[in-house]
């Protein structure tokens, strides 16, 4: 995807978070969406009128907003990041709210191939839980 046309890290956010919205509850209001991300809902209806003119998503009347086939793609990359990281911080341990905080502070700046390699990473540590179990009991500043 050439850069001009790649999303920002906000416009990421409500790309996935409008992704989500549609799964859970079949479409993506304006004010869901502006609940949700705790922002006003005039930031919303701005940044939505942007997605639209960069052809992620489209407002259809009585439908409201539907992702295109390049914002669902969007969505989907950043869905599969946000789980990859949860999978990761699962298998070192680390508590959900922990995770959460986390991944919301870093998804956006991993490139894909540091996202793959903690795919791996996870793979592996699941495959051979000796190993993690290893790693675990070896740290220095675990919480005990």
């Amino acid at each position: 995807m050439p850069m001009s046309s790649a999303p920002s890290q906000s416009a990421e956010d409500y790309l996935e978070r409008i992704h989500e919205l549609i799964e859970e509850k079949g479409y993506a209001r304006v004010v869901d969406i502006a609940s949700s991300l705790e922002v006003k809902q005039a930031s919303v209806t701005s940044m939505v009128q942007k997605l639209g003119e960069l052809g992620f998503l489209n407002y259809e009347k009585y439908r409201g907003l539907i992702l295109t086939d390049k914002g669902r793609a969007v969505a989907r990359g950043i869905q599969q990041r946000h789980e990859t990281l949860a999978r990761f911080f699962s298998v070192l341990g680390l508590d959900a709210e922990t995770q959460q905080s986390d991944i919301e502070g870093i998804e956006h700046h991993l490139s894909p191939a540091t996202v793959a390699m903690l795919a791996d990473l996870a793979q592996f540590f699941e495959d051979h839980p000796a190993t993690r179990k290893q790693f675990l009991k070896s740290r220095k500043s675990v919480k005990r």
